[in-house]
């Protein structure tokens, strides 16, 4: 979450017009904000709280209507929230999930946000499909705006924390009706008992920028410059041995339940053959003794009928 504040001479009208690709002008300074040439985005749309007015849904007269209702000239004038969106969904359902996103933020605390979904750049990691969250922050009312939102303002209140552990909480669910096992997880690597990865200062960045440009050229591997680099390049790759290991412990734990539940598998299916086997030795066994029976009161019949025969005979005789 980050802040557009006059004191660093940044203004609404000027972060949604280039959020946004469009043009915007300042009705304040006078000035004309003009990205309607910027490519990239692939998605905008205003979602506003209830009762607000009509005109609200206009992107120039909303951003232009929050830097009025600021007078003072270090005013903060807007709030973003910028969001990773994750590369394993489909366009749509990123599109959703922002969106989603929006309209909880824009209920809670009654602000307006100006949705700008972004694809990756054109150089870059090409999975860095983003979002920009840019919102009012005063709440918006049938009057307009109001009151300011203090309670984003303040650390304590943890409303910044509920809303990064909200976005982690949108993203599983998602990705989980989506059948994908991968997971987001808000903490940090400190808080998650993991080494955390330097970071890199804008020049160290551009220095390992250009060593790795290089390396593309050449075909070579790409070895880090800076220190930092070199240090972020160790944590990496303990990092990534460490999820190797953890993978293959998943993997044996997965594989023992295969195996523990193919072992009863096949039980139950002795137990089942077994079963079956033993029940129709019995009916075999029934039906048997069943035709001896049969066999034996048919003979029993036959002596007495062989008996009466023979008395007949007798006193014919």
């Amino acid at each position: 979450m980050k802040t557009v504040s006059r004191s660093a001479g940044r203004s609404a009208t000027a972060a949604a017009a280039y959020r946004a690709a469009v043009e915007i002008a300042d009705e304040r300074t006078g000035l004309v904000h003009d990205y309607s040439r910027k490519s990239g985005v692939e998605h905008r749309e205003i979602v506003l709280p209830n009762g607000a007015p009509e005109w609200a849904a206009d992107r120039a007269a909303l951003w232009n209507a929050a830097e009025q209702a600021e007078t003072r000239k270090n005013s903060t004038v807007a709030r973003e929230y910028e969001i990773a969106l994750p590369a394993e969904l489909p366009a749509q359902e990123r599109r959703e999930l922002a969106m989603a996103f929006a309209r909880e933020i824009s209920e809670r605390h009654g602000v307006a946000v100006d949705v700008a979904i972004h694809a990756p750049g054109r150089e870059g990691d090409q999975r860095n499909h983003h979002a920009h969250l840019l919102t009012t922050t005063r709440r918006l009312g049938p009057e307009g705006l109001g009151e300011k939102t203090r309670e984003l303002d303040q650390r304590q209140s943890g409303e910044v924390d509920r809303w990064r552990e909200r976005w982690a909480e949108l993203q599983n669910r998602a990705l989980e009706r989506a059948g994908i096992t991968e997971r987001v997880d808000h903490r940090s690597m400190k808080e998650r008992g993991q080494e955390p990865v330097p970071e890199l200062t804008r020049e160290q960045y551009q220095i390992e920028r250009q060593a790795k440009a290089k390396a593309e050229r050449t075909g070579e591997p790409y070895e880090p410059v800076t220190e930092a680099g070199k240090q972020r390049q160790a944590v990496e790759e303990r990092r990534g041995l460490t999820a190797y290991i953890e993978r293959g412990q998943e993997w044996l734990k997965n594989a023992s339940q295969k195996v523990a539940q193919l072992g009863k598998t096949m039980a139950e299916a002795m137990t089942k053959t077994l079963a079956r086997d033993m029940a129709e030795k019995a009916q075999r066994e029934r039906e048997e003794r069943e035709r001896r029976e049969r066999e034996e009161k048919e003979r029993e019949r036959e002596w007495k009928r062989e008996r009466w025969r023979d008395r007949d005979r007798g006193m014919e005789r």
